[in-house]
């Protein structure tokens, strides 16, 4: 497999699943795999709604999460965000705060260039429900 030539972003997502749906890589790997007809799961990394970190995607590998960026990417994936109608809502739990900044550090350290950026910021979704640069602000 070859790496990325290189990591320009750390895309934050949420997985838009309603608090009461706690899943996990092997789900979103299903409904990447099964139902879109990925080879993989699309994100490198995905964190639970009890703050424990899944690998996804080999992290050396591009990603499949954001549409011109995944060459030159990584993206972690936030279980939740979508309220029970439907709606966006930043719903994600203490665990998964202390979890995303812990592994925002990792990847930072790992690729210290890269820019760290909500989906939303560069596509018109409103993933990952929250503001990541006020989130950066306030936390990094």
């Amino acid at each position: 497999m070859e790496p990325r030539a290189s990591t320009d972003y750390i895309v934050i997502h949420c997985s838009a699943t309603k608090p009461s749906m706690d899943i996990g890589a092997e789900t979103i790997k299903d409904w990447h795999v099964n139902e879109r007809g990925w080879r993989d799961i699309g994100y490198h990394k995905i964190i639970k709604r009890n703050g424990d970190v899944e690998d996804g995607r080999d992290i050396r590998d591009s990603g499949a999460h954001a549409a011109g960026y995944n060459s030159k990417s990584v993206g972690l994936c936030m279980v939740g965000g979508m309220a029970e109608d439907n709606s966006a809502e930043n719903n994600f739990t203490p665990h998964q705060w202390v979890a995303l900044i812990m592994e925002v550090k990792k990847l930072s350290e790992t690729y210290p260039d890269a820019k760290i950026i909500g989906h939303n910021e560069i596509s018109e979704k409103e993933c990952p429900s929250f503001d990541v640069q006020q989130w950066k602000a306030d936390n990094l």
